[in-house]
């Protein structure tokens, strides 16, 4: 919709007056709901509101201490439908590679990261639900 509305010059419509808009917007959109969405995951984590890995977040899970679950786009596929299982009737967030989420945790790589309920978890949600628009069904931009 953005490229579309880029392109029928509806951005200047709306303002009444020239606007220049960049051709890339809906890319930069996409990067900057992205980097939105893992900086969240970042400071869940430093709030203690997040664990990553997947004894961790088995046990959150089973504690019920779980709010949503993220997982890595790329993760093993029984992997991920075991922790899934864990977390049936939870959202689910898996736009994300294992080196993203583990580059917002200060990681390696994650696959797996189980957030507490509150606002935080509140706001990934929306985040990544903007941000779903953006990204293909494969996880791609």
């Amino acid at each position: 919709m953005v490229n579309t509305a880029c392109a029928k010059n509806l951005f200047a419509k709306a303002a009444r007056a020239r606007v220049a808009v960049p051709a890339d917007l809906a890319d930069r959109v996409e990067r900057l709901l992205a980097r939105r969405c893992l900086d969240l995951i970042g400071l869940a984590r430093r709030a203690g509101q997040a664990v990553a890995g997947s004894d961790k977040a088995r046990a959150w899970l089973r504690a019920g201490r779980g709010a949503m679950l993220v997982a890595a786009a790329d993760g093993a596929p029984g992997g991920r439908a075991r922790m899934r299982a864990l977390a049936s009737g939870l959202p689910l967030v898996d736009l994300f590679s294992g080196a993203e989420l583990g580059r917002a945790l200060g990681r390696q790589g994650v696959v797996h990261l189980v957030l507490a309920p509150g606002r935080l978890a509140e706001s990934l949600l929306g985040e990544a639900a903007r941000l779903a628009g953006f990204r293909r069904e494969d996880g791609t931009a």
